[in-house]
């Protein structure tokens, strides 16, 4: 595969998708994208990463609803993140396009530094037009995906399984609403993966070989 190139992977919550491109970067030595994007948006927005994940699956304006869910608010304009002692302002004027427009242009610069692995942000249809790409879903069984959360967070079956129902639903929406395409059409992709039936050193080594690497 040539260089500079981007390989994208969209991933169902509970899939494993995070790690194994974390993998394939190393395995590549490349850079891997996914936590130093929400620090960028939570710069970029002045918003917590709770903030970023809910107000993404927000079909309307989603701030002030938000903002009644997470916390009490001490002042106007402040907001509190319950899940830390982070406050910062916020500015009311944001819409839910901010953050897709924030997200295509911190992925555009990224993708521009060199080759790289781009975890999730629908780096699939915003990086479409670039050269060199390769975009790859992964994805398991809700049984599969369930059991991964309840041992990576400690978590009860119950409270996974709200998770995973969370996520996908807030995905779903915004993946849609501005591709006008599902995540789950293969068709968008180069590579899917069902990780009930391999690991994910597998997933990585089959990946590597699509590459030719």
């Amino acid at each position: 595969m040539k260089e500079p190139f981007v390989i994208t992977i969209s991933r169902e919550v509970g899939s494993g998708g995070r790690t194994i491109g974390r993998k394939l970067a190393e395995k590549l030595g490349v850079r891997f994208s996914d936590k130093e994007l929400v620090d960028a948006l939570q710069k970029k927005l002045n918003l917590t990463e709770s903030g970023i994940e809910e107000l993404k699956g927000k079909k309307k304006r989603w701030l002030d609803d938000f903002i009644q869910m997470v916390a009490p608010v001490p002042m106007s304009g402040m907001l509190v993140d319950g899940d830390s002692d982070y406050i910062s302002e916020y500015n009311k004027s944001l819409s839910v396009n901010d953050v897709f427009e924030a997200e295509k242009e911190i992925l555009n610069g990224i993708a521009d530094q060199g080759s790289c692995v781009i975890a999730g942000r629908s780096g699939f249809f915003v990086l479409k037009d670039r050269p060199n790409k390769v975009d790859i879903l992964i994805t398991a069984s809700l049984e599969n995906r369930i059991a991964r959360i309840m041992s990576k967070q400690g978590l009860t079956r119950e409270k996974a399984l709200e998770v995973i129902e969370s996520v996908d639903k807030a995905r779903d929406n915004y993946v849609q609403r501005y591709t006008g395409q599902s995540r789950f059409d293969a068709r968008n992709y180069h590579i899917v993966l069902n990780m009930d039936y391999i690991t994910e050193d597998q997933a990585v080594n089959l990946i590597l070989a699509y590459l030719g690497k």
